[in-house]
């Protein structure tokens, strides 16, 4: 039996783990551009250079995986077509390429590797006394905010938004926005409009200037799973079966944030529960038996604030907030285990 995966991040590596402990024989080829496993959840310290967050895909795969460091053109019809002209066959292809950033003009996006890598030239060419500007008061815009920040605290840093860590409690929202400030972060509540010569202009009518201003919104897909004829919807994300397959193709399972899984949004914390219950779904059917429905099963939200400082409130299944919310070095432990937890998932083919 072959089994492609296309996309190395979380999913994609966990999905591919876990059929070769699972199915003896498979024959599973990863196909990704890159020949490195991406911590992305990381991206903000490649950014700050406080961390390296790559590790080589060989040393990540189970023995007997193979590895193509290629671009996908298309998947579908049993195929998957690389850029140049090459095929692969597949009797399972699993699509895993993850979201991606469509950026201002006028900015960098920090929530690729391209991007952060771009991020990290430009930040280590500012001398003291500049200004860095982080736009996008989710999860990404404030570990990227935070971890510049505390990493060169001669830099002017802030964050804007439309309400800065509005996806937390009030609570759990004021902590982290007081730890922002505590590492001297301005933090704005408005909405950016246009970025020019090094100004960014707000729809208050306000303005400032910005010697680097990094986008950190992720809200976009690749386009593979529209090019390749599968139905997306409105954000590109292909529609699946309640068993994470395409609605028009059984043998592609689609995992990760390119799934249009009803119940769940942006987040690596759904990634690898998603490409377990897909991998485990194969080996059911593999085994003749019915295969269950998947259902996003969410634990807690967090954020780190530098090295020292996180915030994590904790959520229902359904993604719900709960009164619960940690700080300080519990907070800190906890989004450390969650970060480590991803990657020994993805490594082991563990998860769900």
């Amino acid at each position: 039996m072959k089994v492609v995966v296309v996309g190395a991040g979380y999913a994609g590596m966990l999905a591919a783990n876990r059929i070769a402990k699972k199915v003896k024989g498979a024959e599973i080829t990863v196909v990704n551009p890159r020949a490195d496993f991406v911590e992305r959840v990381r991206l903000h310290q490649q950014i700050a250079g406080t961390a390296a967050v790559t590790t080589p895909l060989a040393s990540m795969l189970r023995p007997g995986i193979g590895v193509r460091v290629a671009t996908v053109e298309k998947v579908g019809d049993g195929h998957v077509a690389l850029a140049g002209g090459e095929t692969l066959d597949f009797d399972h292809a699993f699509l895993a390429v993850g979201s991606t950033v469509r950026a201002m003009a006028g900015t960098v996006p920090v929530g690729t590797w391209e991007g952060a890598e771009q991020a990290r030239a430009e930040l280590d060419a500012l001398p003291a006394g500049s200004t860095v500007t982080v736009i996008g008061g989710g999860a990404t815009g404030i570990e990227t905010a935070a971890e510049v920040a505390e990493a060169r605290p001669g830099l002017r840093v802030r964050i804007i938004g439309p309400s800065v860590a509005d996806g937390f409690s009030d609570r759990a929202r004021t902590m982290a926005r007081t730890g922002l400030e505590r590492l001297g972060v301005e933090v704005v509540d408005d909405t950016v409009t246009d970025v020019v010569d090094g100004t960014v202009h707000l729809r208050s009518g306000a303005a400032a200037a910005s010697d680097l201003t990094l986008w950190a919104i992720v809200s976009d897909v690749p386009d593979l799973a529209a090019r390749s004829g599968l139905t997306v919807d409105a954000r590109g994300r292909a529609l699946v079966d309640d068993c994470l397959r395409s609605v028009d193709d059984g043998r592609i399972f689609v995992v990760g944030d390119c799934a249009a899984v009803p119940g769940a949004r942006f987040a690596c914390a759904l990634a690898g529960p998603q490409a377990a219950h897909a991998a485990d779904t194969l080996v059911r059917l593999i085994g003749g038996r019915e295969p269950e429905p998947y259902a996003p099963r969410y634990v807690a939200r967090a954020v780190t604030l530098g090295r020292k400082g996180a915030v994590a409130q904790f959520t229902r299944p359904d993604d719900t907030l709960r009164r619960t919310c940690l700080t300080g070095r519990t907070a800190v432990v906890l989004k450390e285990l969650a970060s480590r937890g991803g990657k020994y998932g993805a490594r082991t083919g563990t998860g769900g």
